[in-house]
C-alpha cells in the first residue's frame, strides 16, 4: 500500500476516537503492553518527559520540544490529533515521520494489528515509540491522547512527569467532577518521578498531593513557583499558564538530569515553538484587514480564556464561524459567547460533527443569532465576504473546524 492507502486503511479499519468517540476508547493497557512488548518494548529505550492535562498539553508539549531543540538534542514530539496530515503527530526535531516508515511499520506488523484488535490510538503509540527508538532520539516529548491513567502513552516511565491543568472535558470517560478528571490525570504519577502541576483548584490540589505522596514523588505547582514569565511565539493568553509550566519542567530536567539547557535555551525555544515544531491552531492569525483568527479551544475552560482574549480586541464588527463535535455540552460552551457577533454556523466533515441546524438552533436559546452553512469552507468564505476591514472573524469550536481551514 501506498502512504495514502495505508492511511486510509488506519483511519476506516480500526476503533480511532477523533471519528467515532467513545467506542474507540479503551478501559485498559492490556493491548498497548501486549504492542509494546511485540514491537521489542522500544519505549524502554527512551528517555522521556510525559504530558497530560485537560487543555494546554499540546502547547506545553510543542514549547518542550522546541527548547529541548535550541539546546541542540535531537527531540521527539508524539501528540494528537492531527489537523491536516496523520504525520503531524510524529515529529524529530520537528520534521514529520516519513511517509516510507509509517507505510512500512503498517505493512510489517498489519496480521498483528488486526488478530489482537489494535486501536488507531494504540496503533499510532507503537509507532512513534518504534520510530523514536529506531532514530535514538536524545528525548521525546509525548503527549497524553486521552485522560492519563489507562491511555496508551502510560507504559513509559518519564524523566518528568507533567499535568498542565483540569477542566470538564471528557466527562464520559474520566467522570463529572473536577476530583474524578484529576484522579484520572494523575495516573500518570510514577514512583520517584519528578511531578509538575500547571493549574489547580482547591478540588483538584489534594488528589495530585495524595497521588504523588503514595509514589514518593516529588512535585511542583508550576503557578506558585514561576514568578517571571518568559515570552513566547505563542500568543493565546492561555499561554501564560502553559509558559510557566515549561519553564518549571525545564527546570526540574536541569536538576535532575544530565540535559543541560541554558536559559538563552529556553528563551530561544519559547520564541521559536512555531518555527522549531510546526504548530498550528492556537490563537493563529490568517489575515490582517479584517484579522482572522483560528484556534482549536472546545471546551469551557479553553473557551473561556480564548473567548476573554477576544472581547479585549478592537473591531467594528466581530464574524464568528461555529461548528463542533457532537459530545460537546452545548449549555456549557454556548453562554461563553459574544451576543454581539454575527455568527456562521457549520458542521465539520467529520462523522462526529454536531448537525448544523441543531448547534444553530441551540444558539439561538443564548442569544446567538446566525445563518447556517454546509461546511466549514463555505461558511468561512461568506464571513470574509461580510467582513469590512475593521473587522474581526474568529474561527473556532473545535479542532475538526480549523482543520479544515487554510493554514500555511
Amino acid at each position: 500500500m501506498n502512504y495514502q492507502e495505508t492511511t486510509n486503511w488506519m483511519f476506516n479499519q480500526l476503533p480511532m476516537y477523533q471519528l467515532q468517540g467513545a467506542s474507540a476508547y479503551k478501559e485498559d493497557l492490556t493491548n498497548i503492553k501486549l504492542l509494546a512488548e511485540h514491537l521489542g518494548n522500544p519505549e524502554k529505550k527512551l528517555q522521556t518527559i510525559h504530558v497530560a492535562g485537560t487543555n494546554g498539553k499540546g502547547s506545553t508539549s510543542h514549547m518542550l520540544a522546541s527548547v529541548l531543540q535550541e539546546a541542540g538534542y535531537k527531540v521527539g514530539l508524539y501528540t494528537s490529533p492531527h489537523l491536516k496530515d496523520f504525520r503531524e503527530r510524529i515529529k524529530i526535531n520537528g520534521q514529520e515521520i516519513t511517509e516510507d516508515f509509517v507505510c512500512e511499520f503498517i505493512a510489517k506488523h498489519k496480521d498483528f494489528f488486526e488478530a489482537n484488535d489494535m486501536s488507531f490510538f494504540e496503533m499510532s503509540v507503537g509507532l512513534a515509540f518504534d520510530y523514536f527508538a529506531a532514530e535514538k532520539t536524545d528525548i521525546a516529548i509525548i503527549e497524553v491522547g486521552l485522560g492519563g491513567r489507562l491511555d496508551a502513552t502510560n507504559i513509559i516511565t518519564p524523566l518528568v512527569s507533567v499535568i498542565t491543568n483540569i477542566g470538564l472535558d471528557h466527562t464520559q470517560f474520566l467522570g463529572n467532577t473536577l476530583e474524578a478528571i484529576a484522579g484520572e490525570k494523575a495516573g500518570i504519577i510514577k514512583p520517584n518521578v519528578p511531578v509538575v502541576i500547571g493549574e489547580y483548584t482547591p478540588e483538584t490540589q489534594p488528589v495530585f498531593l495524595a497521588k504523588a505522596e503514595a509514589n514518593k514523588a516529588p512535585i511542583y505547582f508550576a503557578s506558585d513557583l514561576i514568578s517571571e514569565v518568559f515570552p513566547s511565539d505563542l500568543i493565546g493568553d492561555y499561554q501564560f499558564h502553559n509558559k510557566k509550566t515549561v519553564q518549571q519542567t525545564i527546570k526540574i530536567v536541569n536538576e535532575t538530569t544530565d540535559f543541560k539547557i541554558s536559559d538563552e535555551n529556553l528563551k530561544s525555544g519559547l520564541l521559536n515553538t512555531v518555527k522549531n515544531t510546526g504548530l498550528q491552531g492556537r490563537w493563529q492569525q490568517l489575515g490582517e484587514n479584517p484579522k482572522i483568527v483560528c484556534d482549536t479551544a472546545h471546551n469551557k475552560h479553553g473557551l473561556s480564556v480564548v473567548m476573554n482574549q477576544l472581547r479585549n480586541e478592537k473591531y467594528e464588527k466581530l464574524h464568528i464561524v461555529l461548528g463542533v463535535v457532537n459530545d460537546k455540552d452545548l449549555d456549557s460552551i454556548l453562554p461563553l459567547f459574544p451576543k454581539e457577533a454575527q455568527y456562521y454556523f457549520c458542521s465539520p466533515n467529520s462523522s462526529r460533527g454536531l448537525p448544523t441546524e441543531v448547534l444553530q438552533n441551540a444558539a439561538k436559546n443564548f442569544g446567538l443569532i446566525g445563518e447556517k452553512y454546509d461546511s466549514v469552507e463555505s461558511a468561512f468564505a461568506k464571513a470574509k465576504q461580510n467582513a469590512s476591514k475593521n473587522d474581526f472573524i474568529y474561527v473556532g469550536g473545535s479542532t475538526f473546524v480549523v482543520a479544515e481551514l487554510p493554514l500555511s
